[in-house]
């Protein structure tokens, strides 16, 4: 009787085993998604298929185990208002939760800036779209700031520049590195940084169309997913898209089958292969191999490594001058990611120097204008410091240092045209009760006054005389000197 017991109980485990494998209930992480396709812009045609990708990626994520968000067709304070609700759902499912959004629609750069383009944006000039767009940075750092487990973005929005009044943006999306940011995300471009993306002739763009059929399989680590996207948005585009990434993940993650809070195993080891691999390894990985077949992995791989490897061995190959120009574009992107990060008027005139012809010349002219304004007002604003020479103790005295030329003067006689002012002589008051009593001088007699008359006349006029004029003098003193003061 045991030995039925034990085989149910061992086919029972087995069971389990296999649908937590296949059910997306049963994932150990919470999973939240916010979708948005924007489909029916107001000044621009209609992105037709912005809302199909939306309505396939949901559909997808719901199978997958996530609680999706949609949201079509928004606004800008319709897109900020879904974005602050999404982070707040994502705050409130802890740290144990997996965050991803996709996006379809129209997306610029301008100044070396991501915006995502609301559906009512109706720029008039380039200023405008700071003001009127959402910038990438603000969702990347809106959920960067939150503790969770794995952010994922996936953005269909390199498609083509539709305002014309935006000649001098750039094409595509400018490279957003990952790995400035906190750890735990993973970004994915459906096309290459600075390369504008297909809209397609189907129900769904390229980039979405693999990303539905690749993401299906079980078990398959994200990396690996998306590298076979990458491949097949390749195939089905005859290279004129491939599909670009950026992962700090620090933890597995799988569509379909249990990430189980793993480290990266295959994902990981595929991860740190792309980011070290030289181009001499990827010499010894591609002699040997036929074309087609070169071409596929360094196309899964798309690195610049692998591209310039592929150049110098197969010069000769019907795909060398596609896999030439991809290495080129993504050279030139990532100089300018590197010229925007440092955003100086070296870092831009050395862009220049390189890429003085790309279509993000004009910006970076642009931008090198401003660092040099900038440099010119904190040269105008910055004070003057003045250094003053030290002072020995036992040196005889010497004149104060000149606020120019921070020396000591030597000592050198004044000569000054200006006669010295008199000095003043205040008459003491007198009390009110005193009275003052002037004697008159007798007319002149022949025999001469008395002695005693003259030295009282002589007093009192020398008094009077000096007092009212030195008075007066050393009032038109001051007045006569005040030009000499200044």
């Amino acid at each position: 009787m045991r030995r039925p017991v034990l085989c149910n109980l061992f086919l029972a485990s087995s069971l389990l085993a296999l649908t937590q494998l296949f059910t997306p209930d049963a994932h150990a992480e919470a999973r939240l998604a916010l979708v948005i396709g924007q489909s029916a812009y107001r000044a621009v045609p209609e992105l037709p298929n912005a809302a199909n990708d939306a309505e396939g990626i949901t559909e997808l994520l719901g199978s997958a185990g996530f609680n999706v968000t949609t949201a079509p067709n928004l606004a800008q304070n319709e897109m900020r208002q879904a974005i602050s609700d999404f982070a707040s759902k994502v705050s409130a499912a802890g740290a144990d939760t997996v965050a991803l959004v996709f996006y379809a629609g129209h997306g610029l750069q301008i100044d070396g800036e991501n915006y995502l383009v609301p559906v009512d944006l109706d720029p008039k000039r380039e200023t405008d779209i700071p003001v009127q767009g959402v910038r990438l940075n603000d969702l990347l750092n809106t959920l960067g700031a939150l503790p969770t487990r794995s952010r994922i973005f996936m953005l269909d929005a390199c498609r083509n520049n539709p305002f014309p009044a935006l000649s001098g943006a750039g094409h595509g999306l400018a490279i957003v590195d990952t790995k400035a940011g906190a750890p735990g995300t993973f970004i994915s471009y459906s096309t290459s940084p600075g390369a504008e993306a297909e809209d397609g002739s189907g129900v769904d763009s390229p980039y979405t169309t693999a990303v539905l059929s690749v993401a299906k399989q079980p078990n398959l680590p994200i990396e690996e997913v998306f590298k076979r996207i990458r491949v097949a948005v390749a195939q089905s585009t005859d290279g004129r898209q491939i599909p670009w990434e950026s992962s700090s993940l620090t933890a597995d993650f799988r569509f379909f089958g249990d990430s189980g809070g793993q480290q990266p195993a295959g994902a990981s080891s595929f991860a740190l292969a792309s980011g070290t691999r030289s181009v001499d390894d990827w010499r010894k990985e591609l002699r040997g191999r036929e074309p087609k077949a070169a071409y596929d992995l360094v196309i899964a791989d798309d690195t610049i490594p692998a591209y310039q490897a592929y150049v110098e061995l197969f010069a000769r190959a019907s795909q060398a001058p596609r896999v030439r120009s991809m290495l080129e574009r993504r050279r030139m992107m990532q100089a300018w990611s590197e010229a925007n990060a440092v955003n100086t008027r070296a870092s831009f005139e050395a862009f220049l120097a390189s890429y003085g012809n790309s279509d993000l010349a004009i910006t970076a002219r642009r931008m090198l204008l401003r660092v040099q304004n900038r440099s010119i007002a904190a040269a105008v604003a910055a004070p003057i410091n003045v250094a003053m020479a030290p002072t020995c103790p036992c040196s005889s005295p010497s004149t104060p240092a000149s606020p120019v030329n921070p020396k000591v003067l030597p000592i050198n006689k004044r000569v000054d045209d200006t006669p010295p002012k008199r000095k003043v002589v205040d008459t003491p008051k007198r009390k009110p009760t005193e009275q003052v009593v002037v004697d008159r001088r007798p007319p002149p007699q022949e025999s001469g006054p008395p002695p005693g008359a003259i030295m009282q006349g002589i007093g009192i006029g020398v008094g009077i005389g000096l007092g009212m004029g030195m008075g007066g003098g050393g009032r038109g003193g001051d007045m006569g000197h005040g030009d000499y003061r200044r």
